[in-house]
């Protein structure tokens, strides 16, 4: 057996895929091991997330982590001298009393999760097996379905339009290489029918295209035009999804869509999006009201939860707790996963089980600020989410996780199964 005891931890500035910095932290084991991975950081945030450590002050913005870098390097090293890599919920705990905070805010969720994730691959690397597989732990696991955005928008491109994400899923498709190639043709024949329009402008934070439109309707019209000339069946073959991330434009059960130059109550909020999912074939909605209206979330779960997965994000947090209330008021369908929401993997997993346990659909998501790391990836794979987030059909930092679950299905072969369909959390549908 090999010393799985901590023998060092070493904190870093790294740069992400906005340019800006943030923290990687690599993990030495006594016997050898070494686990690496670097913290994402998002643009659209819940109010309850763990926050990220900057430094403030002219120099980059504000978003420097020198600080972080030195909690890393200093009290967080300390602290895990000698502790074992292979308990994870004895390292995370540490770190959360260490830091002390609510929100991690005093030692900085940046620093704490990519030291947890750091840990958990050492880990992995010290029993000699794929991350994914030492999540597993000898338990049959799937392949997600992954969800990829096409036009970016809201916090991702400088609310260009009020939705964040609009998304495709390929409910038809029979193995995870099969729909990301039908994503493939859907991306470019999008890119071909804006570039006719004379509206291709670049891409968004998250890779997909920046959304030169008139109303949110347009690039769900858009959408559809794409997926028919691509040549697939819309809904059956290749559906939308969206993340409406209300927050970003909706507090107090009003909301203001800017692009539309609408003013809406949460009631009307809720039938616009019914009208849309009468309109479009649309398969998930994500945060489809603000975090803060939970009676909205119970009401447009009861009316269209059977029809579509009905998503918590900033509602959700990654917070286990806020999962099961959720669950007991009928407020969601399904919930995302993101590390750095939560802070730690003990506390990421928590809401991922708390989300199968209440039925849910379970999504593993990346953030808007990504890196080469591909943590995300085995996570989905290993705790068997069904469902993975990771952004755009674009840009490395997002095709390093797409070609990584690739990779991933082509080693298990025939033994393969992709979550496909059955990974959706609708009403009154078992998740397996």
């Amino acid at each position: 057996m090999a010393d799985t005891r901590i023998a060092g931890v070493l904190g870093r500035r790294v740069w992400d895929s906005r340019g800006r910095p943030t923290v990687e932290v690599d993990v030495t084991l006594r016997g050898g091991a070494i686990g690496r991975a670097i913290a994402p950081a998002g643009a659209s945030m819940g109010s309850g997330e763990a926050v990220d450590l900057r430094d403030g002050g002219a120099a980059l913005g504000g978003y420097d982590v020198g600080r972080a870098v030195n909690a890393v390097n200093g009290e967080i090293a300390a602290a895990l001298a000698g502790k074992d890599a292979a308990d994870q919920t004895s390292i995370d705990q540490i770190m959360i009393a260490l830091d002390g905070t609510t929100n991690k805010g005093r030692l900085g969720g940046n620093a704490i999760v990519a030291t947890s994730m750091a840990v958990l691959h050492a880990a992995a690397a010290a029993n000699g097996v794929p991350l994914w597989q030492h999540l597993a732990r000898g338990r049959n696991v799937r392949i997600p379905l992954p969800e990829i955005q096409i036009f970016g928008g809201g916090a991702h491109a400088a609310r260009r339009v009020d939705i964040q994400d609009f998304m495709v899923m390929c409910p038809g498709a029979a193995s995870f290489a099969q729909a990301l190639e039908w994503t493939a043709e859907v991306y470019l024949a999008a890119g071909r029918i804006m570039k006719q329009a004379g509206k291709l402008q670049g891409v968004a934070d998250e890779g997909g295209y920046w959304p030169a439109f008139k109303s949110n309707e347009e690039a769900l019209d858009t959408l559809v035009e794409a997926i028919a000339k691509a040549g697939f069946k819309a809904g059956e073959q290749v559906a939308i999804s969206l993340d409406v991330a209300a927050s970003e434009f909706g507090k107090a059960g009003t909301y203001t869509l800017a692009l539309d130059n609408r003013r809406l109550d949460t009631g009307a909020m809720i039938a616009m999006l019914g009208r849309w999912l009468e309109a479009y074939p649309i398969i998930s909605i994500e945060d489809p009201v603000a975090e803060d209206d939970a009676a909205g979330f119970a009401a447009f779960t009861k009316a269209y939860g059977h029809r579509c997965q009905v998503i918590g994000d900033d509602f959700f947090v990654t917070d286990a707790a806020r999962v099961r209330e959720a669950a007991r008021q009928g407020a969601a369908t399904a919930v995302l996963i993101k590390p750095n929401q939560a802070g730690t993997i003990t506390e990421t997993q928590a809401a991922l089980e708390a989300g199968k346990a209440a039925k849910f659909g379970t999504i593993v998501s990346a953030r808007s600020g990504e890196t080469e790391d591909v943590t995300i990836v085995y996570l989905a794979v290993g705790w068997d989410a069904g469902q993975l987030k990771v952004g755009s059909f674009s840009r490395s930092e997002r095709m390093a996780k797409w070609n990584e679950c690739l990779r991933i299905e082509e080693l298990l072969g025939k033994d393969a199964v992709f979550a496909g369909r059955a990974a959706l959390g609708f009403s009154g549908q078992s998740q397996t």
